[in-house]
């Protein structure tokens, strides 16, 4: 008979074996989950304990809200929405030096307001945002750092599909984190700004101002982004102002931005279709990862890991927030190598317990500090999948002018993540005064 912690690090071993054969993480989850359940209670009760994780997962409410949240961002994307919140955004900012850098931030707000995900903002908005900067001057790396850079506040600015997630995974209020990260989304669109003026305060050469335009001009333009405004507006107003549920409210978006993806005639029938099958397949990729992380936390919950690991932890003596600074230097590390997702999801089932049950830290902020720490993720080498995104949008600007473009942004992520782990009451007195805690 092998110790539960020895079989515990054999399935981590065997499950981050196969993730590096580019198994999906869900299915290595599943795989090892399944049969680590096995050696403890027989294939037969395993088989019923998938079932019954399957059916759960599918009859969840919190789960339907991503599906709904991910054809809300299609049908934004086919309608235009972010063309409108680029052009909103450029006509306040533009004519400043690096003021189209900003507007893509501010842009990648709005749209990840919209959108949830920050992949497709980032693929959204590199194809608006870098033809309009590099057509203006603007140093190539530098434009791409700052959609890929951007293109993280899609998980931040809710509504989130990351935060849904983990909401799900760890049984929390999904509309307690959308508050919660909206304080700290206002830092990183203000922390981001302000690193672009730093930037083109020492190279001016890297973006130059455009022409300012008349305020009329700008009226004009904010008029015509009537459509995304009445979106976010719906959606915020509702959502925060307890008239919707969180599925009311993805479902309110979602049929507001199929109206308008409808009227544009960017909606044919073909267009319809792969929008229907690109959601489809997100939100299935998302369910088998779920289902995976539940029968593999089960597996450890038989192995005792996790309980292992809190009272090795706590018997080292450490204090709190160096354990809190150690896990961030590991997400980070992990984030560096694998999808950000993937390494949430496989350390829950440890981290979880510790940080909140042993060391009695709130599980809402954890769970901002973690989708903060999943962005520096989405932006770092040698993984980076904001940035290979991009690349793919933007072949003809290499992997090593996004890189440097980025590091600004990465010294405006790192302040904005201590600034929010060392001050909890950013993240946690909207939920509180709200009632969502």
């Amino acid at each position: 008979m092998i110790d539960g912690m020895t079989l515990s690090l054999v399935g981590l071993a065997v499950m981050f074996g196969m993730i590096v054969l580019h198994v999906p993480i869900g299915i290595s989850m599943l795989l090892v989950g399944f049969f680590g359940v096995a050696e403890f209670i027989g294939i037969a009760r395993t088989f019923s304990l998938v079932a019954a994780e399957t059916i759960s997962a599918i009859g969840s409410e919190s789960l339907a809200v991503i599906a709904v949240f991910l054809l809300m961002g299609t049908f934004a994307t086919r309608a235009g929405l972010s063309a409108e919140i680029f052009r909103v955004a450029a006509a306040f900012l533009g004519h400043r030096p690096g003021g189209l850098a900003s507007a893509t931030i501010g842009a990648c707000a709005g749209f990840g307001a919209i959108c949830g995900s920050s992949v497709a903002t980032t693929a959204t908005m590199a194809r608006i945002g870098i033809p309009e900067m590099t057509g203006r001057r603007y140093d190539a790396g530098f434009a791409a750092g700052s959609v890929a850079a951007g293109g993280t506040l899609g998980i931040l600015i809710p509504p989130s599909v990351i935060m849904v997630l983990y909401a799900v995974l760890t049984e929390n209020s999904p509309l307690a984190l959308f508050a919660a990260g909206l304080i700290p989304g206002i830092i990183a669109v203000v922390f981001y700004i302000v690193a672009i003026e730093v930037v083109v305060w020492r190279r001016p050469d890297l973006a130059p101002p455009g022409s300012r335009m008349p305020w009329a001009q700008r009226l004009k333009v904010v008029l015509g982004a009537w459509r995304s405004i009445l979106v976010i507006v719906a959606v915020a107003f509702g959502l925060y102002g307890g008239i919707f549920t969180v599925l009311e409210a993805a479902s309110v978006g979602a049929t507001l931005c199929f109206v308008f993806a409808l009227l544009s005639g960017n909606l044919r029938s073909k267009a319809f279709a792969d929008s229907l099958i690109e959601t489809a397949a997100n939100t299935c990729l998302i369910f088998v990862i779920v289902i995976g992380a539940n029968v593999f936390g089960r597996f450890l919950a038989f192995t005792q890991a996790p309980q292992v690991i809190v009272e090795a932890i706590e018997a080292a003596g450490f204090a709190p927030f160096v354990v809190i600074l150690l896990l961030l230097i590991v997400y980070i590390i992990l984030g560096s190598i694998f999808d950000t997702v993937a390494a949430m999801v496989i350390t829950l089932p440890f981290v979880y317990p510790l940080v909140v049950g042993s060391l009695g830290f709130d599980p809402i902020w954890w769970g901002i500090i973690m989708v903060m720490v999943m962005e520096i993720g989405m932006v770092t080498p040698p993984i980076g999948i904001n940035v290979f995104v991009l690349h793919g949008v933007a072949k003809y600007i290499s992997l090593r002018s996004i890189y440097r473009g980025i590091a600004p942004y990465l010294a405006a992520d790192f302040a904005r993540l201590a600034i929010v782990a060392l001050f909890p009451a950013l993240s946690l007195t909207l939920p509180r005064l709200l009632g969502y805690m």
